[in-house]
């Protein structure tokens, strides 16, 4: 999925809507503020010595400039090789003789970190976590270690379905804006990034103004709030200027062919979406379950894999971005075979639009969607990430107790209008990477 939408980025959305799906009160969330006036949300958890904490500042790859496509996801492969005195080889030889988990990953609206550590060890994870952000050495060997690495990526990428189709749906939904470049860059691009261009990212996009921090586990509100101040109080209070204009993906209903020697074709397709903030969102997310987001008991999973053995995955989901959105899905099957998928795609996506869902599929996804609690959802890690992702969606610090009641609020008027709405199947916009018998792309 690499230049499509991150796996990163798809788990902390999923996250942040199945972990309030537990007990309101089984998550008390605290908000932290440093003598300093840096904010965190923490959750104590005292049964296990270990520490989580996650971060993520707003602008990503987005912001990356014209010919330097990957810029952000360069730097954050580098953060954590050298920083202060440290070189690369010293700086990682601390974190693995001390436990600790220090990793940085960009998306194209945010530059995040996590780090994970024993408690005994708090204080040197957070100070190595604070010169990653404040003194990376960017040096010699591995920027050019990491750059044959990237650049080893993306001619992988280069010959992967999955890459190349999602690459290819995101150009085609948004030609002229920053969401259509590929995240990891180009190999011209990258090779284009200097040391300096790193340095510059960090001075201008690593700042307090832009800056969510979640927290889980063994230390109490007294004592992460001076470890705040110590950990991020010398960066930049704000960030240097920035804008991602607000846009609406070009969906026009066109087949895009990419002819690969493979024995299935790899299908994704998309159309408009809704942005986190819309009053409609909830009833998207119910929709989106019943139809195809809903695993063995969705719509397109019954008629096109049950009934007809049409293909090996089929699935779609709700991508809101900061500045657009989509709703998209995909599809794996035989070459001779994607044409009829696409139709009975197309098919359900018309029949939905048309005719609503029924009150049995709209209690039982309500079922589903406020009783699950996945048991990969309770780690700390997870539950710091999703902290995170509750400020930069600005859901508010009681999202965890109102959530269900969103849910539950969903009413069959409310599918019926928004997949009206959304469900346009003239407008879907569908990539095919294979060997596809029956079907014409679009000239």
């Amino acid at each position: 999925m690499s230049g499509f939408l991150s796996r990163a980025a798809l788990s902390l959305v999923a996250a942040v809507f199945i972990l309030s799906a537990a007990p309101a009160k089984a998550t008390q969330i605290e908000r932290v503020v440093s003598p300093g006036g840096i904010e965190a949300w923490l959750v104590e958890d005292h049964l296990n010595p270990i520490i989580s904490l996650h971060l993520a500042f707003r602008g990503g790859s987005a912001l990356d400039p014209e010919g330097k496509e990957g810029l952000a996801n360069m730097v954050s492969t580098l953060l954590d090789e050298g920083a202060g005195d440290l070189d690369s080889k010293a700086f990682q030889q601390t974190l693995e003789d001390n436990s600790i988990t220090l990793r940085f990953s960009a998306a194209r609206d945010s530059l995040g970190a996590r780090v994970q550590t024993l408690t005994e060890n708090r204080d040197l994870a957070f100070d190595l976590l604070r010169q990653a952000m404040t003194k990376p050495r960017f040096d010699a060997e591995p920027v050019s270690r990491l750059r044959a690495q990237l650049l080893a990526n993306l001619r992988h990428e280069s010959e992967d379905a999955d890459a190349i189709a999602g690459k290819t749906l995101m150009k085609t939904l948004y030609p002229d804006h920053p969401y259509g470049r590929p995240t990891g860059g180009t190999p011209e691009s990258v090779a284009a990034i200097t040391a300096d261009d790193l340095r510059t990212f960090v001075k201008e996009r690593l700042a307090r103004d832009t800056l969510a921090i979640g927290v889980v586990g063994d230390i109490t509100a007294e004592e992460l709030a001076p470890l705040l101040d110590k950990t991020f109080g010398a960066l930049p209070a704000k960030a240097a200027p920035w804008q991602v204009p607000e846009v609406a993906p070009k969906a026009s209903g066109r087949i895009i062919v990419i002819e690969k020697p493979l024995k299935q074709s790899n299908i994704l397709f998309a159309d408009r979406g809704l942005m986190r903030k819309d009053p409609d969102f909830y009833a998207a997310y119910v929709m989106n379950h019943i139809l195809g987001g809903g695993g063995f008991t969705s719509r397109l999973y019954t008629e096109v894999r049950e009934k007809r053995g049409l293909a090996y995955s089929v699935y779609t989901y709700l991508h809101p971005m900061d500045r657009s959105a989509i709703y998209a899905g995909g599809a794996g099957t035989a070459n001779a075979r994607v044409s009829e998928t696409l139709k009975v795609v197309r098919d359900e996506w018309a029949k939905l639009a048309k005719d609503g869902v029924t009150e049995a599929e709209l209690t039982a996804a309500k079922q589903y969607l406020t009783g699950s609690f996945p048991l990969r959802f309770t780690a700390t890690e997870r539950i710091a990430s999703i902290l995170v992702g509750m400020q930069t969606e600005d859901l508010g610090i009681d999202y965890l107790d109102k959530r269900n009641s969103y849910i539950e609020a969903v009413s069959l008027d409310d599918i019926r209008r928004v997949a009206r709405k959304l469900l346009r199947p003239e407008d879907l916009t569908v990539v095919v990477v294979g060997e596809p018998k029956g079907v014409k792309p679009t000239p």
